[in-house]
């Protein structure tokens, strides 16, 4: 099996997570995901905590897009998935990643980090959210 993976699409796959993760934990939730986790929001964090927090995004968006589009070759081998739309396939690549990876990390920390609902339902829609980009322009690109 020879996997072809499209590298300048896991890398727009990055960028687009990257900006989506902007605006998703500062326009959109920042301030409700902030409170859930106890953390002041009126100050700007320190450069260097900022720095790290941006680099460490954008290896972890670079990893999930990477894998995914090799996740996306293993579905296609799936009987019956090969008469399907690529379409298909990738969402639901991106689909069953969240929910046998994302969701049961997300889940476990509403049962032992003792983090509520609300973080979780945040934290969780995010995972899938990034997944379906990636895996959309991962499909189109």
């Amino acid at each position: 099996m020879d996997i072809q993976i499209n590298y300048l699409a896991v890398l727009v796959a990055t960028v687009a997570n990257f900006f989506f993760g902007f605006l998703w934990y500062t326009p959109l939730f920042g301030k409700a995901w902030a409170k859930e986790l106890g953390i002041e929001v009126t100050g700007k964090p320190p450069a260097g905590s900022l720095a790290k927090g941006m680099i460490m995004n954008v290896i972890g968006n670079f990893l999930m897009a990477y894998v995914l589009a090799h996740n996306e070759v293993a579905w296609s081998f799936v009987p019956g998935m090969g008469e399907m739309p690529m379409t298909s396939i990738i969402l639901t690549s991106a689909f069953f990643t969240w929910l046998g990876f994302y969701l049961p990390v997300d889940l476990n920390t509403v049962a032992w980090e003792r983090k509520s609902w609300k973080f979780f339902f945040i934290n969780t829609t995010y995972h899938l959210g990034m997944l379906i980009i990636a895996a959309t322009i991962l499909n189109l690109m």
